[in-house]
């Protein structure tokens, strides 16, 4: 079977070079049992490789089971990969199959594979080096015939040098590596995307298709597309919906681009100048909960003396008082956090200290919310990167499962 006829039957469109190299690799592969790792960015479409290597191996009649592993809590995700006894955690009810044991003598893709736990890693590994696991709440060692493959759009070698992930575990996934090349570097394969796109939607929807002026084709080439596939194909619908007129110009275009996408391309953005944010935005939150750790020593220390007037409480006093912020480095933005100002105390009458606590506990709580700067802070990061969790949750500093419960927490939708 030649590439045309692979990409027919997979329903893959585009001709650029490094997306038909990728595709030989998979079809190379797909008879062998070793393992792969398919890399690139968020919606490059990683998911439909896996599927070409199931479907052209030996395992096609077997099953296919995708995980995402950067949406399973942390807490379940031994479970839900290796299975469990009945009574082994709260809730088990009854035993219950792993991934590993239902797609034995099939394929497993771990979409994400990244996230995972370092002890969950560790299962993962020997289950790819021996074929061996071992339920939650077991001692009986089980075998499975499981071909694995894994994605990732992280920079894996970083997150080994970091220690989240290991690199033993990353040779053995990595047996056989496929790049998949972001969107803005297929060329015209954009230009097909679009009119895949647009005909489908004009099917679905029952409207006519929707074309793109000479100019308007300028523009979709040279867009960034920082979303790749999956934002090309939202702004495709978008349009197709929206846009009473059939034929669209570069100005319709443009209104559902993101603005300054012409000035200024995330590609050519340094890296330091990235993480020079990320880094300021990690000063701003220290900053916040130091203070908010020291208020709430303070409203202790207050509360003690009023239950304890004739108690010596300098020597505390004193302690608190000294708390610098002298050696935080200081944000580029904004102005450097002030140190605080020697606070003096005596010891108040109960009376006295009640009638303070009652004055300033609103104006504390206000002023100093963590719970609204953190809220506003993964809405603005979900804003920026167009509702992708992997990417908001990649510049806040914390894993995708972390991003999904503060979503749920704070509810927002």
């Amino acid at each position: 079977m030649n590439l045309q006829q692979v990409k027919q039957r997979f329903g893959i469109i585009g001709n650029a070079t490094k997306l038909n190299r990728a595709l030989e690799v998979a079809v190379q592969v797909a008879p062998t049992d070793m393992s792969v790792l398919i890399s690139g960015e968020s919606g490059t479409g990683k998911e439909v490789m896996p599927q070409v290597i199931h479907n052209m191996s030996h395992r096609k009649h077997g099953q296919y089971i995708a995980v995402n592993c950067g949406a399973i809590p942390e807490g379940t995700i031994d479970s839900e990969l290796f299975g469990h006894e009945k009574g082994s955690f709260t809730g088990a009810t009854e035993a219950r199959k792993g991934y590993f044991e239902v797609a034995s003598g099939g394929t497993i893709f771990l979409d994400e594979v990244a996230d995972l736990p370092l002890q969950t890693q560790v299962r993962l590994l020997r289950v790819l080096e021996t074929g061996e696991f071992i339920k939650v709440g077991s001692s009986k060692v089980q075998k499975t015939d499981v071909r694995v493959v894994a994605a990732t759009n992280l920079d894996v070698p970083k997150a080994i040098a970091e220690g989240k992930f290991r690199e033993d575990l990353y040779y053995r996934l990595n047996s056989v590596p496929i790049h998949l090349p972001p969107l803005r570097e297929r060329g015209n394969d954009i230009h097909l995307l679009f009119r895949k796109f647009s005909a489908d939607f004009a099917e679905k929807y029952r409207m006519p298709g929707i074309q793109l002026t000479d100019d308007a084709v300028d523009v979709l080439l040279k867009y960034n597309w920082p979303g790749n596939i999956r934002q090309l194909k939202n702004i495709t619908e978008q349009i197709a919906i929206i846009e009473s007129e059939r034929l669209i110009t570069a100005d319709n275009l443009n209104r559902y681009l993101p603005a300054d996408h012409g000035r200024q391309f995330p590609v050519l953005v340094k890296q330091d100048d990235r993480s020079n944010d990320f880094s300021e935005r990690e000063i701003l939150y220290k900053v916040l909960f130091d203070m908010r750790n020291e208020i709430q020593e303070l409203k202790n220390m207050v509360l003690d003396m009023a239950r304890n007037p004739d108690h010596d409480f300098s020597a505390k006093a004193a302690a608190f008082s000294s708390t610098s912020y002298d050696n935080l480095p200081v944000p580029v933005i904004g102005t450097p956090p002030s140190s605080p100002a020697t606070i003096h105390f005596h010891n108040p009458g109960p009376a006295e200290v009640k009638d303070e606590i009652i004055d300033h506990h609103e104006e504390v709580e206000e002023s100093l919310s963590l719970n609204d700067v953190e809220r506003d802070m993964i809405v603005k990061a979900l804003q920026k990167h167009n509702n992708r969790r992997k990417n908001a949750a990649t510049e806040l500093g914390i894993s995708e499962r972390t991003l999904y419960r503060k979503i749920k927490e704070y509810n927002l939708t």
